[in-house]
């Protein structure tokens, strides 16, 4: 069993490709009011959430969101793919602003598991070479996630790892600075 403790106003990213299993994991250990996904800010901005023509205006109101929850200290899920540095960057500068701790939660499944779960929605099917884009993005990111900045990295390569990954919330105030938590 993998356990992730985490404190109060923390920035969990979760990183993987199409398919890996990021919103049902999510939506498993955080309550929906925790979590940012950027297929809702589609959805918010143009009634589809596969509607790839208004990323940009999505991820724009995601990071505004984002700010003001940092900013509050509360605790925050990014439900997106992140396998791109520049797009983790952009977050991990947000929680660095407002002193909180940032997780990165990934999802390192099978190329395989990825398509195959893809494939098999009803809605929001992604091309396969785009899932297999964003798995090489993810497998080129693996080695340098550590030097990123994050208080912590967990990743999980297994369905198996996935369904046995404890989530605990560390009790305590949300205006604590990121350096008071060595727990991580």
């Amino acid at each position: 069993m993998t356990v992730l403790d985490l404190p109060p106003g923390a920035l969990v990213v979760v990183i993987g490709a199409a398919g890996s299993g990021k919103s049902t994991l999510a939506a498993r250990h955080f309550s929906s009011a925790k979590v940012l996904a950027s297929d809702d800010y589609r959805a918010a901005v143009s009634g589809d959430a596969a509607d790839q023509s208004v990323t940009g205006d999505a991820f724009d109101r995601l990071h505004a969101d984002l700010e003001r929850r940092m900013a509050a200290g509360e605790l925050t899920v990014i439900d997106a793919t992140n396998v791109q540095g520049w797009a983790r960057r952009r977050l991990l500068a947000a929680a660095a602003r407002h002193g909180r701790p940032a997780v990165a939660l990934v999802l390192a499944l099978p190329l395989e598991i990825s398509l195959a779960r893809n494939a098999a929605r009803a809605e929001r099917r992604v091309p396969p070479s785009a899932v297999r884009r964003q798995d090489r993005f993810l497998r080129a990111s693996l080695p340098r996630l550590g030097e990123e900045g994050y208080d912590a990295v967990v990743v999980l390569n297994t369905p198996d790892q996935v369904e046995r990954l404890e989530v605990r919330r560390i009790p305590g105030k949300t205006n604590v600075p990121k350096e008071r938590h060595p727990t991580l």
